[in-house]
């Protein structure tokens, strides 16, 4: 059976108990800080690169603007004096058959920021609004 590469367009997105449609997801990504060590005593002369803490960016996820759909507004609104409703945040992305073939998952998730559209009289596109979510950490799994 031939393999191909996976296109990245069919993904899914699940934040607690809602399911919500996104265009974008970015900001999928660990890195590992670098400490740089070198002993004294070390004839080599040269410094030791040992990993040190992990580090993740915020995720931002788009989606175009529906009447009515307040489901992260509502979300984001719950945000006040360093209280967070924080959530676990899924997202997938799907082979042909709609089964998950890689997922990344956010652990303690909060809305940090939301972004509406810019407004253009002679724009033609979509109402992007852009929600962005600080969290504790990512796993990632291969299915």
């Amino acid at each position: 059976m031939e393999q191909f590469p996976l296109p990245k367009y069919h993904f899914m997105v699940e934040a607690g108990m809602d399911r919500i449609g996104f265009t974008e997801a970015s900001g999928l990504d660990i890195e590992t800080e670098i400490i740089e060590y070198r002993d004294g005593a070390d004839r080599n002369y040269v410094k030791q690169k040992i990993p040190g803490l992990k580090k993740t960016a915020n995720v931002v996820l788009k989606r175009g603007m529906m009447k009515a759909d307040n489901a992260f507004f509502e979300w984001a609104s719950q945000v006040y004096y360093n209280k967070a409703e924080r959530r676990d945040v899924t997202v997938s992305l799907l082979d042909e058959t709609h089964q998950p073939v890689v997922v990344w998952k956010l652990r303690d998730a909060w809305p940090a920021k939301i972004t509406s559209t810019d407004l253009k009289a002679d724009g033609n596109e979509i109402a992007i609004e852009t929600l962005e979510l600080a969290h504790e950490g990512i796993t990632i799994e291969a299915a």
